[in-house]
């Protein structure tokens, strides 16, 4: 990782004392920046799905001596009491929460209309009401679908090319309105493919790792696919930057490195830089409809820096080693005998 601290990182002080709420805080993202927001002072209060285990997901994973500076609350994003409850005292709102597994939405597309759209309504709406002083809204780079023209800035067209897709277009809609509308203090960010340790299988990069460990050959769907991968941590620097900037209000941010490669090239480096040789072979079940398949994504991040100061750190080798690492040490997490949806 690169020692030179980035650009937004004074900016993220201003957290130091916060009350601040991340939604889906069990997730990938979401446990990183609450551990991230820990140690910037501030008080977390960590939002992680309902489940009969009462498991805190990703939060499991966090550094030992974070765990217990956690104030975590499980529920579901879709029940608008519950949201309005977790919000209330609140100076800023992460908000995170989302049914994300593309493959998943082809099965069960109103899932995901009620998770992000009535979702994301549940939380701006709170926020209304309550008087949050900002809400961090995720996107996706997917909403761009294939780009008609790159790189991707902010104004390329949105296209819904999965339901997934289609309800974070929809919930990026109902943030631009509540900022239109009622002067919502919202900021939407929309990170590009982000990697890195305790990502699950649904990814492509953990897939490819934990199968190298234990497999003969590499399973994947299609290999041409091209993707601007941004490490965890500067995605997390993105959001710390977005919840700090002043002025921002309203506006949508790209998040990426600007740099764009085949999944085919990242399954070829990552089994360079684990010292193997295995065939990458291509499965069916894990091709997407061909319409549906974004071909390829390559972020414009020149927003992030212009109004936020914000600049990837970390170089593709050096966080996909740290990925390596956390798989090779974690492999019961992943089950690499089976395609996860």
């Amino acid at each position: 990782m690169s020692h030179t601290a980035p650009p937004q990182a004074a900016a993220a002080t201003s957290l130091r004392g916060k009350r601040v709420l991340v939604t889906g805080a069990g997730g990938f993202i979401g446990s990183h920046l609450a551990e991230r927001l820990v140690r910037e002072g501030a008080e977390v209060h960590a939002m992680v799905h309902y489940n009969a285990l009462s498991s805190w997901g990703n939060l499991d994973l966090v550094a030992a001596e974070v765990k217990p500076e956690l104030r975590v609350t499980l529920g579901n994003i879709e029940d608008s009491d519950y949201v309005a409850r977790a919000c209330k005292g609140m100076d800023v709102v992460f908000h995170l929460a989302a049914l994300i597994a593309i493959p998943y939405s082809y099965v069960a597309p109103r899932s995901y209309v009620r998770a992000n759209v009535e979702g994301t309504l549940n939380v701006l709406e709170a926020a209304r009401q309550l008087g949050v002083g900002r809400v961090i809204h995720t996107s996706t780079s997917e909403v761009y679908g294939t780009a008609l023209r790159e790189p991707i800035d902010e104004d390329h067209p949105l296209q819904g090319q999965s339901p997934y897709s289609a309800s974070k277009i929809g919930a990026d809609k109902i943030a631009e309105s509540y900022w239109r509308s009622f002067e919502t203090e919202v900021v939407t960010l929309r990170p590009f493919n982000t990697y890195g340790p305790r990502q699950s299988a649904r990814a492509f990069i953990p897939t490819i790792i934990s199968q190298a460990f234990t497999r003969d050959e590499i399973r994947l769907g299609s290999l041409d696919p091209l993707r601007d991968m941004t490490f965890v941590s500067d995605t997390v620097a993105g959001y710390l930057a977005a919840a700090t900037t002043p002025g921002i209000s309203g506006e949508t941010i790209n998040l990426g490195t600007g740099s764009t490669y085949s999944i085919g090239d990242f399954a070829a480096r990552i089994l360079k830089l684990m010292g193997m040789d295995k065939p990458i072979v291509q499965e069916a079940a894990r091709m997407r409809p061909a319409q549906s398949e974004v071909g390829k994504l390559v972020s414009d991040n020149g927003k992030a820096r212009r109004l936020m100061g914000w600049a990837p750190q970390v170089s593709l080798d050096e966080g996909l080693r740290q990925t390596i690492e956390f798989v090779g040490a974690h492999r019961h997490l992943y089950r690499t005998n089976s395609y996860t949806v």
